[in-house]
């Protein structure tokens, strides 16, 4: 239950934080942000399942492949042992053996790109995810990138171009705690597709995603901590965050 990630609960927990966004900011930006990276959840699930399933069709027409190129590396080789049983030249049975290991090495290649040719295709299939998925994390990141706690508190340095201020200390916590969250789990779907897939390529291009989302989640705790430092939450707003999470702790026990 616990070695793998459950692509069901992945979507309920998005969809769950699609809810919390949209009832404390309804109709804003982040709201479409979660409900597209919901959408991109079904897509990753219905992805994963296809990364996780033989495509025989491709295994098939491999196995005919390879069957055929075996037959003709076989004929290549008793044909290079028929012209080199005569002794009475040196250099064409030389030549015949080393004309023949050549055609042997490039059937080899073809044996090789065959069997990795269902690997390939779906490589494709999930690096085309991937992008999307990276391209999300970068649209949650603009959202964040102008809700600085500085405007809270610096009101008199505001210009004719600065973005306008919207939220109050608790809304503006509330806001990059989401985008956070948001991050974390479209890491969490790109984490999928290398679940059933072994291959270097995809890994790597999750690896890039998370080591993106963790440098990107680190700038927007930097901003949660100066909040906590500079603006440190009311009491009763503290007792209404503990009141809210021993609520979701005994939900999560239930």
């Amino acid at each position: 239950m616990y070695s793998e990630l459950d692509p069901e609960r992945i979507l309920n927990t998005i969809a769950t934080l699609k809810s919390r966004i949209g009832e404390r900011f309804p109709n804003s930006g982040l709201s479409r942000v979660s409900s597209e990276l919901e959408r991109l959840g079904i897509e990753s699930q219905a992805t994963t399942q296809r990364l996780r399933q033989p495509v025989w069709s491709l295994r098939i027409g491999a196995g005919i492949g390879v069957l055929g190129i075996a037959g003709i590396m076989v004929g290549v080789a008793m044909v290079a042992l028929r012209i080199s049983a005569p002794v009475e030249g040196r250099n064409e049975p030389l030549q015949a053996i080393e004309a023949a290991i050549n055609e042997i090495i490039l059937l080899s290649i073809g044996i090789f790109f065959l069997l990795s040719l269902e690997t390939r295709v779906k490589r494709r299939v999930a690096l085309r995810a991937l992008h999307k998925l990276r391209s999300l994390v970068h649209i949650i990141d603009m959202h964040q990138l102008t809700k600085d706690p500085e405007r809270l508190f610096a009101a008199s340095h505001v210009t004719a171009s600065s973005p306008a201020v919207h939220f109050n200390r608790s809304e503006l916590a509330r806001y990059l705690d989401y985008c956070s969250e948001l991050l974390s789990l479209a890491s969490k779907l790109a984490a999928l597709h290398v679940q059933y897939l072994n291959d270097p390529v995809v890994l790597s291009a999750v690896n890039d995603i998370e080591t993106l989302v963790t440098g990107l989640s680190n700038k927007i705790w930097q901003k949660i901590m100066i909040l906590d430092v500079v603006l440190p939450p009311a009491p009763a707003e503290q007792r209404i965050t503990v009141q809210g999470e021993a609520s979701q702790s005994a939900q999560s026990r239930a």
